[in-house]
């Protein structure tokens, strides 16, 4: 068995990673990439219009044979970490024929994207992996491991095939409301892994601002009860682990939760893979209608749901009317001042920012300066800490560990054991 890493050596974002036998070959994820060459900010507009064999010329897309549509069709499938789209943004590519295999949770927030997002991935050939069970897949045997991460129902992937064993850690952490099967995999790991790819997002970033979850969901409380004015949430929607740190923040201080359309859709899909995920009409939520969601919403889903979602919809006028006890939802810089423009007295008022906060830019900032609003940032990272990296490193104890989804990759062989560091492209035989 032997793997290429067509892109993730020395980069977060775009992960894809080849695996193949005499027999057989998958990918494993299939990701836009986050940067260009240049380490900026990768721009997704020089998709448009271009074909797959422009976008290999441009190495935006990875040079993995028999993988596109514009060619005949060489590899077995491919495995979907999480609906992240730095691990699935490419797909749109793909030979049809190909199987994507993903969770139940990653196929059902791939679909919304498309439904609300201007990404789309469109019609691909996906298959569910049940996660208690072994996948084979040719000479492959696929064993999925459910993780902690800020994607609902990601996956890392154990891979057997030619009497070796690769272990693919996706992206993980062990500080989310999932930290049970972190602790789980370290106390009881797979035995006899002869490759680990580990993610390093964390490395070099310094320490979090908030050490886990629960710590975000005890300021978020903290910062209700002592703001007399309006809040905002800043958050992904999909960040489900933080929609339930907000909500649980809310019901503790008597605040009502303000979400959106997208927001009410996306947490109404994912009933059917948890009952424990808020929903539009639990107690202390309502919904804010906003014209691009709801068009959204009737052109490519439901109509029905609209009519649903207005029994729990709430208007500016009593939102004013309650604003002191109100935590909005918001998450695009360009559409806050938007959401904001009819509040009244918003001078005071509180932005939680739960995000990254490389996603602030300039602009925003002095608009909200002009407003009057304070900003705090209330987070705790999607990806592993240094220390629970090595921990979890220790319990698996590879032959070799590979470094991926890192822009540190000369700081692993300091940090773990057995450490092979790859380039982009370069085949390693398992």
């Amino acid at each position: 068995m032997k793997l290429i890493i067509h892109r993730g050596t020395t980069e977060i974002g775009g992960t894809c990673v080849e695996v193949f036998t005499e027999k057989s070959r998958i990918v494993i994820d299939f990701g836009l990439p986050l940067v260009n060459a240049r380490k900026e900010p990768f721009d997704s507009k020089v998709l448009i219009g271009k074909s797959p064999e422009e976008l290999r010329r441009l190495k935006i897309l990875p040079s993995v044979s028999g993988l596109y549509k514009d060619e005949e069709r060489s590899v077995d499938a491919i495995l979907i970490s999480h609906s992240h789209m730095d691990h699935y943004g490419l797909l749109r590519y793909v030979h049809p024929g190909i199987p994507i295999y993903m969770s139940e949770g990653a196929k059902t927030l791939v679909e919304v994207s498309d439904i609300f997002t201007p990404h789309k991935t469109g019609k691909i050939n996906t298959k569910i992996i049940d996660k208690r069970k072994k996948l084979t897949i040719e000479d492959f045997e696929i064993f999925p491991y459910l993780v902690d991460h800020s994607a609902f129902d990601a996956l890392a992937f154990m891979i057997k095939a030619d009497g070796k064993k690769i272990f693919y850690s996706g992206d993980f952490r062990g500080h989310g409301r999932k930290s049970e099967l972190y602790r789980r995999m370290v106390s009881k790991p797979p035995k006899g892994i002869d490759c680990l790819l580990l993610e390093g997002s964390m490395i070099g970033r310094g320490e979090q601002l908030f050490k886990d979850e629960q710590a975000v969901q005890a300021r978020m409380e903290n910062v209700l009860k002592a703001t007399p004015n309006i809040k905002f949430l800043f958050a992904s929607s999909q960040n489900i682990d933080r929609i339930v740190s907000a909500y649980k923040a809310c019901l503790k201080t008597n605040h009502v939760f303000v979400i959106d359309i997208y927001t009410a859709y996306i947490l109404d899909c994912l009933r059917k893979v948890s009952k424990n995920i808020p929903q539009f009409n639990w107690r202390n939520i309502r919904v804010k209608f906003m014209k691009s969601h709801a068009d959204s919403l009737a052109q490519n889903a439901s109509v029905k749901l609209l009519y649903a979602y207005n029994a729990r919809k709430i208007e500016i006028d009593e939102i004013n009317a309650i604003k002191d006890k109100v935590l909005m939802l918001a998450r695009d810089n360009s559409i806050f001042p938007i959401l904001v423009k009819n509040i009244k007295d918003i001078e005071g008022a509180k932005i939680i920012y739960s995000m990254w906060e490389g996603y602030l830019t300039d602009k925003f900032k002095d608009f909200v300066a002009q407003k009057g609003l304070d900003i705090e940032t209330v987070h705790t990272s999607g990806h592993a800490t240094i220390q629970d990296l090595k921990v979890f490193a220790e319990a698996l104890n590879p032959g070799r560990l590979i470094p991926i989804h890192t822009f540190e990759a000369g700081q692993y062989p300091s940090l773990f054991r057995n450490v092979q560091i790859l380039q982009d492209r370069e085949v390693f035989d398992v």
